[in-house]
């Protein structure tokens, strides 16, 4: 038996047993509640005659045997099933270091997927943190507060996909955090594709308690506070818990680290200085620099490292190599969280309940200079420059001694959060019957202050160096002619002057669910050989909605550079679950659950039919083998399905173009860059007719408890999904629409007709604008490998120590993106997938009268170096694998007195970096994956916990 969740399970038996604990709704992640109080002391408000009381307290003490597991409707006395579950205690979190819940989660075995976060610059959620579970989409996870559903972030992942935002969860009021991977529809309902993860927070405290914490970074940058605190009262039969926690997290900027700091030094080519202020040809590879001061006037700026340069091939130009270090790698964030939990106990059979969570954060980031310049080439458009006679544009980045400093320019967003479950439950009557009713309510409201460049202003700014049109080019007869004042292009510009055409425009999203549940359960339905057999019916209907609203200018062109998404729209739902639990001998049970979902949006009402099947076989007490086989879904998002045109940016291969230069669709790659890597305006938007996502869901696996204090586990995990959604492909479009205008398809075909629609050019035949709608395209299959081990054992006078550990891989993930596209090997084809392939962490806890001490080692496995993705190849000489990255957390804990603990926390202890990608150009300046690593760095801690009345 895992001797971790045994010490759960234990727990919430004398949650529900005690007088003293009796009556807090400890609610489990299917959403069962405890009896009340006077339930279960026996106790009653009213004289009934003994026999009847005698039977209902009989009743009581039979159910008492049974505790809830997350995974099930029903109370039983077996902890380890067959849904394997992983528990991550409040003392876990605290001995490994975890400072959030998000880095708790991101640390397990199963969170092998690369996800973006704090370091991904420019992402449409870069103040918001999640986690992949088998290397799927975060919004495959469906996520539980007490049981209940947690409400939608507002913004969408990438631009496009539904998740939920972890960020911001109050970790010190985190009682435990229960994970059941693999597909879980059949009891919870849409999005348990990849797992369910149910957060559960404190019910119940034994003191009063503050907590501070203060901690530091050895790079610079990156200092938090926390201050956190609970306390509990009970009137009568009224009971209180309040808690509050409150973050100041400061920034961590890249040029607090030596590797984000400036061009990467140990690439594969050397390093060389960025375009800062360049003229470069649009026909050649060539840059020119009439700067009469040849980039002395420039010489001040990014802190006086901008130099005349001048890269092999390519010409001169201005720069610098440090202009790469002033965007953030780790956001600002201030964050308050409050929580309630309050129970009555009406009488024996009714008790009422409720639980209250908000949160309301601050968050700022930068997104850097990549990202903070101006361009000829992108509105302006190329011009014909008699002095040069070519066709060039000009480019110019802005330093931070122009912008009045980068923290000027961070982007704020501000959200709030609300998650509210009112309910009562208890016995019916004199029956074996509980039940339990309830209301849920979560509402997310965002607003981001995008820090931007307004087109008129920036435009009419750089013109005026451009001087007048003196007509068009030599060589088309199509572009504008212009002689600019290149000592003005090449000088700084005041503060004031970039204040003149930059400033904030907000973007406002929101979301909200509401949420009716009944259930009613008799873990003691009818007898069997193997024991009592146990029924759950759970009955449920509510609503939802979504939007999401950018300022005009973001959708219009007066924002220069940058766009957003769009959309809006609601839909209810209701469901009917039901759990059948079989002892059917003593060493086997069999576990049948089924739903049905029902979905009614935009006029149409999707209905989805999902059934897990589980089996137990227990052939002596320390040997479990156990199965599963199911259906799970997920049903169209909000966003899927209203998500209205949005515009995005990015690269696709004009084959149509390329095949008038004689290179056909297997050859374009040799195309000229300016075909091959065409930049075009795109617009993606969701669509009604979305049907379900649909999965094939099994697992089996054995569980081994040789001794109370060691336990050994091993799992397969096998998904199936179908009906993936996914954005129409740009370059599938782009291929289509040569067919089409080749002749090789009958270009008045539909095919043809909606491919020449969606793909817009202008009159010189250049694309300009492409249209890629979200559809049911994807195909995608895993089978990953889990496994956890467990130790406890004494050390004498030492004292005792406990092991734990865990270690997933990979076997199998393949991706078939289109229908009629091959199936892609997702660990052999790197362009498609950069997760780890294995994932591993061991944790070793001592302890010994009052000191203590824990070290936490967490292993990711290799990953595609950077090449590698480009050349979606390992057979490239450059190409191949980094080595394996290994953090260390440790921690020394004191208590002073009984009410007085004291803690040393060092996370990342030997200030590990991530492994070195020489494959990497020497212009690059973030030179790793960010979403599978960081350089954080080694932090340290110092935190006190103090219990009044201890």
């Amino acid at each position: 038996m895992n001797r971790k969740i045994l010490s759960v399970a234990m727990g919430a038996v004398l949650v529900w047993a005690s007088p003293t604990w009796a009556g807090s709704t400890s609610t489990s992640a299917a959403g069962f509640s405890p009896m009340s109080a006077q339930g279960a002391s026996g106790q009653s408000q009213s004289s009934t005659d003994a026999k009847s009381k005698k039977n209902k307290k009989n009743k009581k003490a039979k159910r008492l045997q049974s505790v809830i597991v997350t995974g099930s409707l029903i109370p039983q006395t077996e902890i380890e099933t067959a849904t394997p579950i992983t528990t991550i205690t409040a003392n876990d979190m605290k001995i490994r270091g975890f400072s959030t819940v998000a880095e708790a989660l991101q640390s397990t075995s199963f969170a092998t997927g690369s996800v973006q976060g704090q370091q991904s610059s420019a992402s449409f959620t870069q103040g918001a943190e999640t986690v992949s579970l088998f290397g799927l989409k975060p919004g495959y996870v469906k996520y539980l507060i007490n049981g209940r559903p947690m409400g939608h972030f507002p913004a969408l992942y990438n631009g496009s996909d539904v998740f939920n935002n972890i960020a911001g969860i109050p970790t010190d009021l985190v009682d435990h955090i229960d994970i059941l991977p693999g597909g879980q529809s059949s009891l919870y309902g849409s999005d348990a594709i990849a797992g369910v993860i149910n957060i559960v927070l404190k019910d119940h405290l034994d003191a009063p308690t503050l907590d501070a914490r203060y901690g530091w970074t050895s790079g610079g940058g990156g200092e938090t506070q926390r201050l956190s605190g609970a306390d509990s009262w009970q009137w009568g039969k009224l009971k209180v818990l309040a808690g509050f926690q409150f973050d100041n997290n400061k920034p961590v900027w890249g040029y607090n680290r030596a590797l984000t700091s400036q061009k990467f030094q140990h690439g594969r080519s050397p390093s060389y200085p960025g375009f800062d202020a360049v003229e470069y040809s649009l026909l050649g590879n060539s840059n020119y620099l009439l700067d009469p001061a040849q980039c002395k006037n420039d010489s001040s700026l990014f802190g006086g490292t901008v130099t005349y340069a001048n890269r092999p091939g390519q010409g001169p130009y201005c720069g610098s190599l440090k202009d790469v270090g002033y965007q953030t790698i780790k956001n600002q964030k201030k964050s308050y969280e409050g929580y309630t939990h309050i129970t009555y106990d009406v009488n024996e059979n009714l008790q009422l309940y409720s639980d209250a969570l908000y949160n309301l954060s601050d968050t700022s980031w930068s997104v850097g200079s990549n990202y903070t310049f101006w361009s000829s080439g992108f509105y302006t458009g190329p011009f014909y420059d008699p002095n040069v006679n070519d066709i060039v544009a000009l480019q110019k980045v802005f330093a931070p001694e122009e912008t009045g400093g980068y923290a000027n320019t961070m982007n704020h967003q501000v959200d709030h959060s609300l998650f509210v479950t009112l309910g009562g439950n208890g016995m019916i009557g004199n029956s074996d019957w509980d039940y339990d009713v309830s209301i849920t309510h979560s509402e997310e409201h965002l607003k981001v202050n995008n820090f931007v460049r307004f087109f008129n202003p920036i435009e009419n700014y750089f013109k005026a160096m451009l001087g007048p049109n003196l007509g068009p080019d030599p060589f088309f007869n199509y572009y504008p002619t212009y002689s600019p004042n290149y000592k003005k292009f090449f000088s700084p510009i005041s503060v004031s002057d970039f204040n003149s055409f930059t400033g904030y425009v907000p973007t406002r999203s929101k979301t909200w669910d509401n949420l009716l549940r009944a259930q009613i359960t008799d873990g003691t339905l009818f007898s069997l050989p193997g024991g009592d057999a146990g029924v759950a019916v759970v009955a449920e209907g509510g609503n939802s909605g979504w939007a999401y609203t950018p300022d005009p200018g973001l959708l219009n062109g007066s924002v220069w550079g940058q766009t957003d998404v769009q959309g809006h729209g609601h839909r209810s739902r209701y469901a009917l679950t039901t759990e059948l639990k079989m002892p059917l001998l003593k060493q086997v049970t069999l576990d049948i659950s089924g739903r049905h979902d029902a979905y009614k949006a935009a006029g149409r009402t999707l209905t989805k039919n999902t059934y897990m099947a589980g089996l137990e076989y227990r052939p002596f007490d320390s040997l479990l083998l156990r199965a599963r086989y199911g259906r799970a879904f997920k049903a169209p998002s909000l966003s899927d399905l209203f998500q209205a045109k949005s515009g995005y940016y990015t690269y696709v291969p004009d084959y149509y173009n390329c095949s008038l230069l004689g290179y056909d669709p297997a050859n374009v790659g040799q195309c000229p860059t300016r075909y091959s890597q065409t930049q075009v305006f795109g617009q993606q938007a969701g669509n009604v007719n979305l049907k379900p996502i649909n999965a094939k869901v099994w697992s089996y696996g054995v569980v081994w408890a040789p001794t109370a204090a060691l336990n050994f586990s091993v799992d397969l995990y096998h998904t199936d999904i179908s009906n993936e959604v996914r954005q129409a492909s740009p370059a599938g479009l782009m291929l289509t629409e040569y067919e089409c205008r080749t002749g090789n398809i009958n270009i008045n075909s539909p095919t043809c007709v909606n491919a020449l629609a969606d793909v817009t050019r202008d009159n010189l035949g250049n694309v300009v604008q492409i249209f890629t709608p979200k559809v049911n395209v994807s195909n995608e299959v895993t089978d990953n490998l889990i496994a956890h081990a467990s130790w406890r054992f004494g050390l004498d006078t030492l004292g005792s120590m406990a092991v734990n550990a865990s270690y997933s891989d990979t076997l199998k993930h393949k991706l078939q993106r289109y229908p009629g596209d091959p199936k892609i090997d997702l660990l052999r084809h790197p362009y498609y997938s950069t997760d780890f392939k294995t994932k591993a962490n061991v944790t070793l806890d001592w302890r010994r009268n009052k000191w203590g001490a824990s070290i936490y080692v967490d292993r990711y496995g290799s990953s595609p170096n950077y090449y590698a993705t480009t050349q979606d190849s390992y057979t490239n000489p450059l190409s191949g694998s980094l080595s394996p990255w290994t953090l260390t957390n440790a921690t020394l804990r004191y208590q002073v007195t009984k009410a007085l603990k004291l803690s040393f926390l060092v996370n990342n202890v030997f200030n590990t970096m991530p492994p070195v990608d020489h494959s990497y150009s020497g212009t690059t300046g973030v030179p790793y994956n960010t979403s599978n690593y960081n350089v954080f760095g080694r932090t340290m801690y110092l935190e006190a916990n103090y219990k009044f009345g201890k």
